[in-house]
This record gives structure tokens, C-alpha cells and sequence, in this order.
């Protein structure tokens, strides 16, 4: 195996493990697209249940990737998420990261 490509998997050691969780993962993508979404289009749009979409939210916000605002529409409550620009940052990082990663791997 080619030292580039070593490397390249070792580097898979040190991605972030927040973003890479395929539930949390797509949850950031939807947001990098549209910036802010309530809950119920992120459950909509991910298939996560409630209580999924709620835990992984909740970490990515207790990371700062994603700022809750939580307020009452009539009696109902609604809530939103929307991507910090940390958030921001970090995914576009992770992007580019894993895009480093998948092209030095061989054909």
C-alpha cells in the first residue's frame, strides 16, 4: 500500500467524530443547504424518530454546531435549528477533509 494512502486512513483516525455520525452528519448537511430548518422538516427530510433527531441535535448543539431557538406558534410549540458559523466552518471542513481522504484512496 502506497505510504500516500496510509495516510490517507490514518487521517480517518482524527475526523470529527461529531460530524462523521451518520445521523448527525446528515442533519448538518440539510442545514449547510438551507441554514435554519424546524424540526419537524429535519425529521421529515432525515427519517431520525423524535427522540433520534432530539439526542443528535442536542449534541451537536452542546458543540456549537447548531443554535436552538425554541418558541410557542399559538399554543403549539415550534422549534428551530439553524447552523452556527462554527458549524459552518466545521462541516465545511469535515467536507473537505473527507474529500482529501476518498480521492487518495486507489481507483
Amino acid at each position: 500500500m502506497a505510504e500516500q494512502q496510509i495516510g490517507a486512513l490514518r487521517s480517518l483516525v482524527s475526523i470529527d467524530q461529531i460530524i462523521h455520525a451518520p445521523a448527525r452528519l446528515t442533519v448538518l448537511a440539510y442545514l449547510y443547504v438551507v441554514e435554519s430548518a424546524d424540526l419537524r422538516f429535519l425529521k421529515n427530510m432525515t427519517g431520525l424518530t423524535w427522540g433520534n433527531l432530539s439526542t443528535h441535535v442536542s449534541k451537536l448543539e452542546d458543540a456549537g454546531y447548531v443554535a436552538i431557538v425554541k418558541e410557542f406558534r399559538g399554543k403549539k410549540p415550534h422549534t428551530m435549528v439553524g447552523l452556527t458559523d462554527e458549524g459552518r466552518a466545521a462541516f465545511q471542513s469535515y467536507k473537505q477533509r473527507m474529500q482529501q481522504i476518498l480521492d487518495d484512496l486507489p481507483d
